[in-house]
């Protein structure tokens, strides 16, 4: 096993497993007090479950965006099927949020018109690298999203995991199918990517800004 493909394993480890990461760039405690439907909150814990749900939801969208602008390309290729067999998922996710959006009274972040757009580009211009770059893109979205949802359960359930139950089970679902969309991502060439460990870096790395402003505006 080559050293890259060492510290992927390792990496996979941490994701699946929520086990905490040496340093984590997105390891921030939230203080969050819910119960099930229809839940009464106080200002301090309805700010800090809203902040959960409006990043979640943009982070859906933005997903639903992106493989969008991969079917506009490859949706007559032979990966076609495949694609849209993660798009339907990530359509599921995200009439969830929408769901938890009115359940909860969440507004959007503001810069869903930004998503829109730049998800849609991102999934396009990848696909355009062929099939590899955009399963590249798939591996390194889903694996950014898989991180973020991991810190989430984690703070749930420091907090109390009994109260947030229905939460983390919603989160949890998300976050194990995000992990297969990487792994089918790998299983159909992503690593073949034109300059792969790049390209991964810098989507990776528009991911956690994505999630830092998402959560704040």
């Amino acid at each position: 096993m080559s050293c890259a493909r060492a510290v992927a394993s390792r990496s996979l480890w941490w994701l699946r497993t929520g086990a905490p990461r040496p340093f984590s760039a997105y390891g921030r405690r939230v203080s969050v007090r819910c119960c099930s439907s229809g839940m009464v909150l106080d200002d301090t814990s309805r700010a800090a479950v809203a902040r959960i749900i409006r990043v979640d939801h943009a982070g859906e969208f933005g997903a639903n965006r992106i493989y969008a602008g991969q079917m506009a390309v490859l949706g007559r290729s032979s990966v076609g099927p495949v694609i849209q067999k993660m798009w339907d998922q990530e359509k599921d996710h995200l009439k969830k949020f929408n769901e938890l959006m009115v359940t909860f009274r969440v507004r959007p972040t503001i810069l869903m018109p930004f998503w829109n757009v730049v998800g849609f580009a991102l999934g396009a211009g990848t696909a355009l690298l062929g099939k590899e770059g955009a399963m590249a893109c798939t591996v390194a979205v889903e694996e950014s999203i898989a991180h973020h949802y991991n810190n989430q359960i984690r703070t749930l359930m420091e907090e109390d995991p009994e109260k947030y139950a229905e939460l983390l089970q919603v989160i949890r679902k998300f976050r194990d199918e995000e992990l297969e969309h990487h792994d089918i991502g790998l299983e159909h060439d992503a690593e073949l990517a034109p300059a792969y460990a790049v390209l991964k870096r810098v989507i990776q790395a528009g991911c956690h800004a994505a999630i830092y402003l998402s959560e704040r505006f």
